[in-house]
């Protein structure tokens, strides 16, 4: 088969968090569930070692910066777990990372409410010592209880959030790509010169809410920026995403409309000076397998009675308990009795639909089309529907069990996928995360980071 014919081959990264219950809540109550240990060392390696083996690209990590605490104040959020008691991400990558070779680490960090200077240090720390193997998904952190953490009132406005994250970025940029030259490091035992100084520069930024001097104090790394990953479905977080991301996590009830927000992503892209090709969609996807149907279908409800429904009205931050309702009456009608606006549950439901319909969604915790339970055969045809026709390019896979989910994926999925040759084998030689997902280690040139150009005067540097 020529390179021109070979089939699409699926991204995939295992989605995680550190705490106990991430997404699929009340599952870490069930036997042999590994959830609870989450805070031990030992759980990281573990989940490391079994996601390169399964033959993941990476593991996805997760964050929050606050808690859920709209639904009925913190009380529940701390009896059912949900995302809270939370580890800090950042510092489970060198753990993992020095007990594998090929897997990934995408990391969650927020641009809204710590100094851009400290965080690249830290990223670039951790993409020296992996060898060019991180990848970072930008949030500006939505919930209330995290903008009262760092000291103020309430939340900042969505849109200005986005602003603040775009001169955050071009911080960043200045620090990872033109703070070092190429060249800097020497090295120079014999003339007593590990670093050329005329190559590292300032980069005197003064803008509307950072101020940074410079220089980077990290030398240039074999990715320097690591791979940018962004979620959104806002209009302005997509404009964000079509101007910086690689790595777009898109949505979509429909295969029309994942299309087409895809091919709005890639036009916006384009516009922005970029190549549309150069982005990757990715999905969260839920893929539940059994060698049979009927063990699948076992598989899933044995998940299904751990469920919890209560949590996951904890996490959407609803508005109302949709348990107090009749099931007749539709959201918006129920919304009106409680005198509460459409607001958050408008993320996942409509005005029109019924109480019990979405409760039977909740309970069901299948959230959408990226979604099947079956054999490996019958998951490796969906997956490749989602490739060729919905036109995307990896998903994130949810995780119901732990650490079942991924050996099942690793045992049962992944061989039927490489048959397909919608994987790649799993001997790959070393590489950076960002050649793993594009084929080559730098950004390309019609990226923003690349945009601004240094202007050196005697030892200091400032953009133009």
């Amino acid at each position: 088969m020529s390179k021109a014919s070979a089939p699409k081959q699926l991204k995939v990264n295992l989605f995680e968090m550190a705490c106990v219950s991430h997404i699929v809540h009340g599952m870490w109550t069930a036997p042999d569930n590994n959830r609870h240990r989450f805070g031990e060392m030992a759980f990281w390696l573990e989940q490391a070692r079994l996601a390169e083996d399964a033959g993941f690209d990476a593991i996805f990590l997760a964050d929050v910066i606050g808690v859920y605490d709209r639904f009925n104040g913190l009380d529940p959020a701390l009896r059912l777990g949900v995302q809270i008691p939370n580890l800090d991400p950042l510092s489970l990558v060198p753990a993992m990372a020095a007990v594998t070779t090929r897997l990934g680490f995408a990391a969650t960090f927020s641009t809204t409410y710590e100094p851009p200077f400290a965080f690249a240090r830290r990223m670039s720390t951790l993409d020296l010592l992996t060898e060019g193997r991180v990848g970072w998904n930008i949030v500006t952190s939505y919930l209330p209880n995290a903008a009262r953490n760092f000291g103020l009132a309430d939340e900042i406005e969505h849109d200005e959030r986005y602003e603040r994250a775009e001169e955050y970025l071009e911080v960043l940029y200045k620090l990872w790509e033109q703070s070092w030259d190429e060249d800097a490091l020497v090295i120079d035992r014999e003339k007593d010169v590990f670093t050329h100084p005329d190559r590292v520069h300032y980069i005197n930024h003064k803008g509307r809410h950072h101020q940074v001097e410079g220089p980077h104090l990290v030398q240039p790394t074999r990715q320097r920026t690591p791979v940018l990953f962004q979620a959104t479905g806002s209009k302005r977080g997509l404009e964000f995403a079509a101007r910086h991301a690689e790595a777009v996590f898109i949505g979509g009830r429909t295969r029309e409309e994942i299309r087409h927000n895809i091919a709005q992503t890639r036009e916006q892209a384009a516009l922005n000076g970029r190549d549309p090709n150069d982005l990757k969609f990715y999905v969260m996807a839920g893929l539940i397998a059994g060698n049979t149907e009927v063990e699948a279908q076992e598989k899933l409800s044995r998940y299904r009675a751990r469920y919890s429904v209560e949590a996951a009205h904890v996490h959407a931050q609803a508005e109302i308990d949709l348990r107090n309702f009749d099931r007749s009456l539709t959201i918006g009608e129920a919304l009106k009795q409680s005198g509460r606006p459409f607001g958050n549950m408008g993320r996942r439901f409509g005005p029109d639909q019924t109480v019990g319909s979405a409760l039977d969604q909740i309970a069901s915790f299948e959230q959408g089309r990226f979604f099947v339970a079956g054999t490996p055969s019958q998951i490796a045809d969906a997956v490749e529907d989602w490739l060729d026709e919905d036109g995307i390019d990896g998903i994130n896979l949810r995780q119901y069990h732990t650490f079942e989910t991924a050996r099942d994926f690793g045992e049962l999925i992944a061989p039927e996928l490489r048959k397909r040759g919608r994987l790649p084998e799993r001997n790959t030689p070393l590489e950076t995360f960002r050649h793993r997902l594009f084929g080559f280690d730098r950004l390309p040139t019609s990226h923003p980071a690349h945009q601004a150009s240094l202007t050196v005067h005697a030892q200091t540097a400032s953009f133009s």
